[in-house]
């Protein structure tokens, strides 16, 4: 495949991508497909090579979690994430409390698919409800309904499922201060373990943007989403929701253990068309359609018959990218300040052999005279695994206090 540091790799997360889906949502730029349902029973098929390419290639390491996400996984029959579950736990070491997430769409949501996912060893949901008022769910391209929306989520936590998150989106054009609320107080009081809250990002090419442009849906107002936020904040902080990621909320014991991972900046794998991979000293991403996917994951199948030779495995990788220690470090910062535990200095020099305060003491200073980051130890130095965070206004501000890190970093 390549050369990796194989003996480094004792535990990673990992990331499998099921790019199918109903519908294609207006505001989305993921590497996900409408119309290709033909292909699921060939890319399931080809899903299971790449799962046993990797693990002969690491030699069987153990998962720290398991993450299903797309596009729709829950689009799949129960019996191809059967095959799925399988094949990870024959290839790789899977402990029995691991956890493992399938992201669905509110209209999936039924008890029979709900009884086959705890059958199956799925123990945690992340439903995409992304709003509660059928007029922006209709703005949004999305094919349910506010109704049908609560009526997953509670028939999820009815039939057992005690790990449930529920995505949500602020920020949206003709969305009010009051339509957030109001989505906002419906959902916290379903008594869900766990909300990822994001503001809605116009990406360039998407239909949402095109229509913005040209005049048809109003440009969000981004001081209007700062104040939505600062709702969001005070309104979960009240109702005992532990802020742990910029974008998460979490009751205590249901912080989601997979992206964690990310934000410590710790290995994971990352399995089908478009998923990316960090590996020591590497990163990388596999090539985007699904087609190709397939037929590459073929021709390495036969190759592999004929030689064995891992090296092989490179025709699905599309970019590859050496990384430096610099690149890591500014890695590990640029994630870890999302967290509200932050960056600990502890560990910052077990990693990387020198103070996080000797090396960024002037973009540390600054940072906490202008108020956007602080010492969880009251600011005093020399205190012993004292760890770096965002306040409040830093975590408005998150990308100005990343920008002053790599602006450092060049200079």
């Amino acid at each position: 495949m390549f050369d990796l540091k194989t003996e480094q790799i004792k535990t990673l997360a990992l990331y499998i991508h099921i790019p199918f889906c109903a519908t294609k949502c207006v505001y989305c730029d993921f590497n996900t497909y409408a119309g290709i349902e033909h292909l699921i029973d060939s890319y399931i098929h080809a899903l299971n090579l790449e799962i046993q390419l990797w693990g002969k290639k690491l030699n069987t390491p153990k998962l720290s979690t398991i993450f299903f996400g797309g596009g729709t996984p829950s689009y799949l029959r129960a019996s191809q994430l059967t095959e799925l579950i399988q094949s990870i736990s024959e290839t790789f070491h899977i402990e029995s409390n691991i956890e493992i997430t399938l992201e669905a769409n509110p209209e999936d949501i039924n008890n029979q698919k709900l009884s086959e996912y705890r059958r199956i060893g799925i123990n945690r949901l992340s439903i995409g409800i992304q709003a509660l008022d059928d007029r922006l769910l209709k703005i949004l391209g999305r094919r349910h309904d506010a109704e049908s929306s609560i009526d997953a989520l509670n028939k999820t936590l009815d039939f057992g499922f005690a790990n449930t998150s529920a995505d949500l989106m602020y920020g949206l054009p003709n969305q009010s201060l009051e339509d957030w609320c109001k989505t906002l107080e419906m959902v916290s009081g379903l008594g869900l373990p766990h909300l990822s809250i994001y503001c809605l990002g116009l990406e360039k090419g998407t239909p949402m943007a095109q229509s913005v442009e040209l005049g048809k849906l109003p440009d969000p107002d981004p001081d209007l989403a700062a104040e939505m936020y600062e709702f969001t904040v005070k309104q979960l902080g009240d109702l005992k929701y532990r802020h742990y990621e910029i974008s998460n909320w979490a009751k205590p014991g249901f912080e989601s253990q997979h992206n964690i991972n990310y934000w410590e900046n710790q290995f994971f794998l990352g399995l089908g068309p478009g998923a990316h991979s960090y590996m020591p000293g590497i990163r990388f991403s596999n090539i985007k359609s699904p087609r190709e996917y397939i037929m590459r994951m073929e021709n390495i199948s036969n190759a592999l018959e004929v030689s064995r030779n891992m090296q092989d495995g490179t025709q699905i990788i599309d970019e590859l990218e050496n990384i430096s220690v610099n690149t890591e470090i500014l890695d590990t910062l640029m994630m870890g300040l999302r967290l509200e535990t932050g960056v600990s200095e502890a560990s910052y020099f077990k990693r990387f052999g020198h103070s996080l305060y000797q090396k960024w003491n002037v973009t540390i200073d600054n940072a906490i005279s202008d108020g956007l980051i602080k010492w969880d130890k009251n600011n005093t130095r020399h205190k012993p695994n004292r760890h770096l965070q965002l306040t409040a206004k830093g975590k408005i501000l998150s990308n100005e206090v990343l920008a002053r890190f790599f602006a450092d970093a060049k200079s």
